[in-house]
């Protein structure tokens, strides 16, 4: 199996985990290192809203916690008909790792793969 399916099916998955007793909405991420790992996150929410927590920066934070910071692509999937890509915060988040970073979204319509430099023109940098 590719490397692109191997993360969908993942963040598919992964989606399943998802703490969503709020809005009900399950989110999936997988995202692929430079060396080929996959690493996965599911969006958990809070009832402190501010506290909840989205599914690409669980994935992101797995994979640098493992020792990891180099990053190709990410893949995000949700159950719904329309796409949903990630909230500002996660695209700063993902930024600081890789402006260049491929970003798939998966829905049941279909797929499409952005560039993070699309989602976030002007990141803040350092």
């Amino acid at each position: 199996m590719d490397k692109s399916k191997e993360l969908a099916k993942a963040a598919e998955k992964v989606a399943l985990n998802a703490y969503s007793p709020f809005s009900g909405f399950k989110v999936g991420a997988a995202i692929i290192t430079e060396s080929g790992e996959i690493f996965t996150g599911c969006n958990v929410e809070n009832s402190s809203y501010g506290l909840t927590v989205c599914a690409e920066r669980i994935a992101l934070f797995n994979a640098v916690t493992a020792g990891h910071k180099k990053f190709s692509e990410i893949v995000i999937y949700t159950n719904t008909d329309k796409a949903f890509y990630p909230c500002g915060a996660c695209r700063q988040v993902l930024a600081e790792f890789n402006p260049e970073l491929e970003v798939t979204i998966i829905c049941n319509n279909g797929k499409e793969t952005i560039n993070l430099q699309e989602l976030l023109p002007k990141q803040f940098r350092l």
